[in-house]
């Protein structure tokens, strides 16, 4: 016996290696990509809160911010520990991201051999690597894993399996111990993504099978024996279980503080979605119900042909053909009908089944949120019961056949193998923004949010002129949909319009599309924001103010707009308001680098004396120029005016120097004159007067 427990052990330890190998060997390579500019920016590096790493406050903060437009506190935390321990850098948020996969990779091996263990403690154990290792690297895990934005499919799938275990113990032995950990890992959950909703109803089916906690199960027809069906658990499990079987209305009112935790996480995501704009509800119900029938299909097709997987798939509207919606129908209505009819001979068919049925629930569609038709991300935890039922299905019927074990390892090698193939290729896309989008476009069609967010980062890269093809592109695809749910994305295209206009110079027509945005979306506020920027380029100060202050009675804790306007201010001679603006943008984001330096420069420099602080100014000026890792002459010139101010001459000479020495090295030659003349006051033991404030950005 202590020879077998001991091989037990060792097969589970080599399994585990192997899973992790594949995994790494598949999404390893995410620890060199950059971020996308889908959503990255609105959970990291765009987040103030997230930006500012692990603190007391901002754990505080985690439980009621609604930035993203969702309520996950927990996800939120995991990227502010991030920060914390990489700064704002993409590897670290991708190695995260892969070891929390990792995690929930073995939590699943571990848990399935564990819940559908036969007596022989054999006979399940290849089934459950084999739905494992096609968890873990299966093409359609890519975008939950390459994704950071998508650290809420990872962290809460590692909740999920530790919610699955924690119920077995429970199972085992009900206690109200046992029942809280299970709810508050359970909670966890909902924190880190509300798609979990439907756990209360898949526990339900898991006291079906393999748990045999129904009476369902208590008069089965005898069955020959084999070591497949040993696998399979739920026969042997009636005369090894100690569980206590039970009506299915007590094991409903079991989980009833559960579905109360369900109930409230889909209140309070909903009325979060209402509140930010999010599309709910707005496309005909019709259109919906259709799309979300032919999406159930769609992602069992891209379980079995992984091929031109994008990270963005439009939505078909009212385009689905009339067969294509029955086919569908009629392919749903009939698997149902049929595991249900195999329920007792092969109870895992209707577990499984149901188990990916419910678990897409949340997210198929028919309460929309967002524009897409359908994601692959949605498929990360509702296609393992998939995987189970066809592969303890597979087990049984291959007993039969000679060889059966050999045929069966080389299916399973030649699976995986090719799996890990595609999913390999198709992680590298999600190198940045450009590989992504550009890879979008060629797997798509009418895609106008690929043609936005290309258009998008090659605008923030200099490219306008590249860019300006891919937004006009948007709009025209925007354009055609004539429905009121496009009023948001119309505005959004808009708006990115007359940003890449205004960086090209073309302020007029960057006005007029900013406009037009917030005529689509009067709460936008970043249309408000780019307004108030392309104004101010236009030298209108006034209505860049009036922009910004706008922005803000949206949006109160945008950093950016508390510097613009602080910037704005300082234009109108406002410098003691100014000062209140960029304090408060330190308030809301500690090491946001603009406001750092303008607040120094404008403690330094100030013509109001009541406005200078010499030590103020150089304890900015310091976290400024460190920062940037003293290689901007912008920041190390208000460095040598902070020392000034606070009566050290020999180090703003030397300071000054070297800031002059950086604008020459980066052929900036009037900055470095500017300098120059800087160091002349200096050795005069005179400190720096800025009228019009020109260092502040």
């Amino acid at each position: 016996m202590a020879t077998k427990t001991a091989d037990d052990r060792r097969k589970i330890f080599v399994a585990c290696v192997l899973l992790i190998a594949i995994t790494w060997l598949v999404f390893g390579q995410t620890l060199v990509h950059d971020f996308v500019n889908y959503d990255d920016k609105t959970y990291v590096y765009g987040n103030w809160l997230v930006s500012s790493g692990f603190t007391a406050r901002g754990l505080a903060r985690a439980f009621v911010d609604t930035q993203t437009g969702n309520w996950h506190p927990m996800t939120l935390i995991s990227h502010m520990l991030d920060v914390q321990l990489y700064g704002l850098k993409a590897g670290g948020q991708h190695f995260t991201n892969v070891l929390l996969h990792t995690i929930a990779v073995l939590l699943l091996f571990l848990w399935l051999r564990q819940v559908t263990r036969s007596p022989s403690r054999t006979g399940n154990f290849w089934p459950s690597a084999f739905v494992t290792a096609v968890f873990a690297i299966h093409p359609l895990r890519v975008e939950s894993v390459a994704w950071i934005a998508e650290r809420k499919d990872v962290l809460s799938a590692i909740f999920f399996m530790l919610t699955l275990a924690s119920y077995f113990r429970y199972v085992r032995q009900p206690t109200l111990g046992r029942y809280l950990t299970m709810s508050i890992l359970f909670a966890a959950g909902l924190m880190s993504k509300p798609m979990l909703v439907t756990v209360p109803f898949v526990l339900l089916l898991l006291d079906y099978w393999p748990l045999n906690r129904c009476p369902a199960f208590a008069n089965q027809p005898s069955r020959k024996a084999t070591p497949s069906r040993e696998a399979t658990a739920w026969q042997a499990e009636v005369g090894r279980q100690k569980f206590k079987r039970q009506g299915w209305s007590k094991l409903v009112v079991e989980k009833i503080p559960l579905f109360a935790l369900s109930i409230g996480s889909c209140v309070v995501t909903f009325i979060l979605q209402e509140r930010s704009g999010g599309s709910i509800a707005q496309l005909p119900f019709s259109w919906r119900l259709q799309n979300a029938i032919v999406s159930y299909v769609t992602y069992i097709w891209q379980m079995f042909w992984p091929a031109d997987l994008a990270v963005f798939y439009p939505h078909p509207e009212n385009h689905l053909a009339f067969w294509q919606v029955v086919l569908a129908t009629a392919f749903l209505v009939a698997v149902t009908l049929v595991v249900f009819a195999l329920r007792r001979t092969r109870p895992y068919l209707l577990v499984g089944w149901l188990w990916y049925l419910s678990m897409l629930v949340p997210v198929i569609g028919i309460v929309e949120v967002g524009l897409q038709g359908h994601a692959d991300r949605y498929t990360y935890l509702p296609q393992i019961g998939l995987y189970i039922a066809i592969t303890w299905l597979v087990a049984d019927l291959s007993f039969s056949l000679r060889s059966h074990r050999r045929v069966l390892v080389a299916a399973a090698i030649i699976v995986i193998a090719a799996l890990t193939a595609c999913a390999w290729k198709q992680t590298c896309y999600w190198r940045n923004s450009e590989t992504l989008w550009t890879r979008t476009l060629a797997v798509t069609r009418n895609n106008d949010v690929a043609h936005t967010n290309l258009g998008m980062f090659l605008a923030e890269r200099g490219q306008v002129d590249e860019a300006l093809p891919h937004l006009q592109a948007a709009l025209e695809i925007r354009s055609a949909g004539v429905q009121p749910h496009y009023r948001l994305s119309l505005s959004l295209i808009h708006c990115d319009l007359g940003y890449a206009l205004a960086r090209k110079g073309e302020l007029d027509d960057a006005i007029a599309h900013l406009r037009k945005a917030i005529e689509f979306q009067p709460g936008y506020a970043d249309a408000h924001y780019n307004l108030g920027a392309a104004f101010f380029q236009r030298g209108r100060i006034d209505e860049a103010i009036a922009e910004w202050q706008r922005t803000l009675s949206i949006r109160p804790n945008d950093s950016g707009a508390h510097t613009s306007l602080g910037n704005a201010l300082v234009q109108k001679g406002s410098f003691r308001e100014a000062a209140i603006h960029y304090q408060t943008a330190l308030d809301i984001a500690p090491h946001s680098i603009l406001p750092l330096n303008n607040l120094a420069w404008l403690s330094a420099t100030c013509p109001d004396a009541s406005l200078r602080n010499g030590a103020k100014a150089v304890d900015l000026a310091q976290q400024t120029d460190q920062l940037s890792d003293g290689k901007n002459p912008i920041f190390t010139r208000t460095l040598a005016a902070a020392y000034a101010e606070d009566g050290r001459f020999n180090d703003a000479i030397e300071i000054a120097l070297r800031a002059a020495a950086l604008a020459r090295a980066q052929h900036d030659v009037d900055l470095a004159r500017e300098i120059e003349q800087d160091v002349d006051l200096f050795r005069r033991n005179a400190p720096l007067r800025d009228f019009s404030l020109t260092n502040a950005h």
